[in-house]
């Protein structure tokens, strides 16, 4: 049995924003500024990337004291490439759906459907206090989530749509041109909300990084959600994972354990109070980061956790045990972004395809080597 006829796809994370995407000091060679990252986007579809994720942030904290508009930037790597898919973030309460979904579609016309949307509820208090907007409980957010996302595809798909929601109405609208391919949904999220948010409406289930044992129950959680609701094979799943690739894996450990050490202490702590807040205000205790410890918050998500750190040998195997337990996007943060990311395209995806092909992950992981301790699981 063979893995190569439903191939991993590979996206990274966008340097859109300041700081970097570790929350230290140490050095990270790379710029949050257009032609930085448009070097990279093409860097990026060459080398075997599918997808390039762009940040949203609209107020400076955490180390990212100056950040680019998602969609806007979004628009610009779309038209600097020619294959790569990008998935903007946006914020529904920030976004009217109408004016986003009118914005997707003419871009979906632009850019030969390669526009996707990220859908993100929200934990971020004082991005939406301190701009003056509503700042809704965790239920709520999600709730008005997934009105956005129905709104969207009422308007793309529907002629006339009529809708009427807590949050969103709209009556007898006809909306053309509709795009040939809607865009695709992409959502993160942890606890019950955010996954039956995933099983009801969205096309990818973001996850943050967590061992092989994490992944598969939110896969069969998601799964066995998008089967009550009719769409058992519709759900994608996503996982986000920072990757170290160097000759030696202790090679690879000392720079992750140098990141760690030199993690600027006051910002992860700042950034680990505000999303603590936000995980533990879901009912269930499941939301993101409920459960992230300083180490983990560094990469602010949970990067370290995936374990992708050590040689492109080792880091393509676990990729594949990921792929096994039902990973189908790997969301890729770099600490040089743009060298790093050209190194893992080009010596560790050519061998994540051999594995494919090859059958290993068929099984369920477990025999196979592992990254060495200090880069799995939480200590």
């Amino acid at each position: 049995m063979s893995l190569a006829d439903n191939p991993l796809s590979f996206a990274y994370w966008v340097p859109n924003v300041s700081g970097g995407l570790v929350v230290s000091t140490i050095e990270q060679r790379t710029d949050h500024g257009p032609a930085y990252n448009i070097e990279v986007a093409r860097t990026a579809e060459q080398v075997g990337f599918d997808y390039a994720l762009t940040q949203v942030r609209y107020l400076a904290s955490y180390g990212a004291d100056a950040q680019h508009e998602s969609v806007s930037f979004s628009l610009g790597l779309l038209a600097a490439t020619e294959r790569l898919r990008v998935i903007a973030a946006i914020h529904p309460g920030q976004w009217p759906p109408h004016i986003l979904a009118k914005l997707a579609s003419t871009a979906q016309a632009l850019h030969d459907n390669r526009l996707a949307l990220n859908v993100v509820s929200g934990w971020f208090k004082d991005e939406y206090t301190r701009l003056g907007l509503d700042w809704l409980d965790h239920e709520e957010r999600y709730r008005r989530s997934e009105e956005f996302i129905e709104v969207l595809h009422g308007l793309w798909q529907e002629e006339p749509f009529t809708f009427r929601g807590d949050f969103y109405r709209t009556r007898d609208v006809v909306f053309r041109p509709s795009p040939a391919r809607a865009p695709e949904i992409f959502q993160g999220g942890n606890s019950g909300a955010a996954r039956e948010m995933a099983g009801r409406l969205s096309d990818v289930y973001f996850m943050n990084g967590s061992t092989v044992e994490g992944v598969r129950e939110q896969v069969v959680d998601v799964r066995g959600r998008a089967e009550r609701h009719g769409r058992a094979d519709a759900v994608r799943f996503g996982l986000n994972g920072f990757a170290v690739v160097r000759d030696t894996d202790t090679e690879a450990v000392d720079v992750v354990e140098e990141i760690i050490a030199r993690a600027d202490g006051d910002k992860v702590r700042s950034f680990g109070e505000a999303v603590k807040q936000a995980g533990a205000s879901a009912p269930d205790g499941k939301g993101m980061w409920a459960d992230s410890e300083f180490r983990d918050l560094v990469q602010y998500n949970d990067g370290f956790r995936t374990g992708l750190i050590g040689t492109p040998e080792q880091v393509a195997r676990r990729i594949v045990d990921y792929k096994a337990a039902g990973v189908d996007v790997l969301l890729l943060g770099f600490l040089h972004v743009h060298e790093d990311l050209e190194r893992f395209g080009r010596e560790v995806i050519p061998l994540v395809r051999e594995l494919e092909e090859s059958g290993y992950g068929v099984e369920p992981p477990g025999d196979h080597p592992q990254p060495p301790r200090a880069v799995g699981a939480v200590a």
